[in-house]
């Protein structure tokens, strides 16, 4: 090996034809560890073995073998990129007397490649699968970089806007600010807007780079989460209105006669429902002008303590709106419970039935039933 080769900035490896080792120079030791001493006379798949191609070394002494070529090099407790290219070296009549290998060692830059490989195939695959739209903008808010899945379903290409200004492109849509924001270099969040007939939520993310980006925007497609939330919204509508349908129904008030309105009050009543038909009785009083309150217990078998307290305070209520409440069919453990509080009823108009008390009413007001009218009449 002449001086040059020897000193040379690169791996040079001189081949006799049995492939072994002739030439080993200076920066040979240093990529592989193996000074030209322990080198020389070995074959060279014993010096830089190829990971799963023992004769890969066999191609220097073809023609094709010329070529550059990247190869995995298993060296002790690590692998070595080595890219390679050989000379076919022949004597005065053409015979072939060995070979030159020259290279270097690229496993810095096979491993970023590979990164790169590796990023590049998760990013195509979340903006092929997930219903995201991924863009790039440079520092004057012109595209880098446009596509995703959820931007093709809108029935846009990909890097259709590339080269344009998004201001320019969607200069009837709003966020501009926010965008503007992020380009400064403030991330924002969350962003809601309607474009193309998709509901989308942004994410502005500022970029502090060499590469010429400034921002990279994430838009997700929540069109279905929009349709969703509508749906549940009118389904709570719904509900409530079906709840005050039902609370309607529960507690119905009638007007029996003119100045006489009732209250027929069916199943459990507690404090909340009770509160509830305090509301809604009070109101029918004041709007009606009702001289009568009629509250029947008929359908009511137990109250507590708390809602009988509730129920006298309805009464009470009740006169102070200038009418005249009244309990009608209080059954025994009630009757009980009202007693246990200590409350005076005598104020308070009591009947067995509600036709007691209707009775009552009519003759308090000073009228009488209406005669059925008679044969010819």
């Amino acid at each position: 090996m002449d001086e040059r080769s020897s000193t040379a900035p690169h791996v040079v490896i001189e081949l006799d034809p049995q492939l072994r080792v002739t030439g080993w120079n200076r920066r040979a030791e240093q990529v592989f560890g193996v000074s030209a001493t322990e080198a020389l006379g070995k074959p060279v798949a014993e010096v830089a073995p190829v990971s799963g191609d023992p004769a890969a070394w066999s191609a220097a002494l073809t023609p094709d073998g010329e070529a550059p070529r990247v190869r995995a090099v298993a060296l002790s407790g690590r692998e070595l990129m080595f890219e390679s290219w050989a000379q076919v070296l022949r004597d005065g009549d053409g015979q072939v007397t060995g070979a030159a290998l020259y290279g270097h060692d690229v496993t810095a830059r096979e491993t970023e490649a590979r990164r790169g490989d590796l990023e590049r195939t998760i990013l195509a695959t979340l903006l092929d699968t997930l219903d995201i739209s991924t863009w790039a903008l440079d520092r004057d808010g012109v595209f880098l970089f446009q596509d995703g899945k959820a931007m093709r379903d809108a029935g846009l290409q990909a890097h259709q806007f590339v080269g344009a200004n998004m201001f320019e492109v969607y200069a009837n849509e709003t966020g501009h600010a926010e965008v503007r924001t992020a380009l400064a270099g403030e991330p924002v969040i969350g962003v809601q807007s309607e474009t193309y007939g998709v509901h989308w939520m942004h994410w502005y993310i500022p970029v502090k780079s060499t590469t010429g980006v400034a921002l990279v925007g994430i838009s997700l497609d929540v069109s279905d989460t929009k349709r969703n939330e509508a749906e549940l919204r009118n389904k709570l509508d719904l509900i409530e209105k079906q709840q005050e349908v039902i609370r309607e129904l529960s507690t119905p008030i009638i007007e029996i006669w003119d100045g006489v309105i009732t209250l027929p009050i069916v199943g459990l009543i507690d404090s909340v429902r009770t509160a509830e038909i305090m509301d809604n009785l009070l109101q029918t009083v004041a709007r009606t002008r009702a001289r009568f309150a009629i509250l029947d217990l008929t359908g009511v078998e137990v109250v507590d303590t708390g809602t009988a307290s509730h129920l006298i305070g309805m009464i009470q209520a009740i006169r102070l709106l200038g009418a005249e409440g009244i309990l009608t069919g209080i059954h025994p453990v009630i009757a009980q419970t009202i007693v246990s509080l200590g409350v005076d009823l005598t104020r308070v108009g009591v009947h067995a039935k509600l036709r007691d008390a209707l009775q009552y009413c009519i003759t308090r007001l000073g009228r009488k039933r209406p005669a059925p009218p008679t044969a010819g009449a």
